[in-house]
């Protein structure tokens, strides 16, 4: 995610603390928010993907995915 748009996050915090927000700026917050976590979730599955445990014998293995 740009920098611009996480400084952007982070102003309407700031001014949501300060006054209530206008419509277009919840929006605006809403739409900033839900792109954050989906950046947020790809990285850390990725880093999911590339994780492996170690068992006490030395073996690796990847982990898997839970099954829902």
């Amino acid at each position: 995610m740009e920098n611009t748009k996480i400084q952007r996050i982070n102003e309407l915090a700031r001014l949501a603390k300060e006054r209530e927000l206008t419509q277009e700026e919840l929006n605006e917050r809403d739409t900033l928010r839900k792109e954050y976590i989906a950046e947020w979730r790809k990285g850390a599955e990725q880093v999911l993907d590339n994780t492996y445990i170690q068992t006490p014998d030395g073996k690796k293995h990847k982990l898997q995915k839970k099954v829902k």
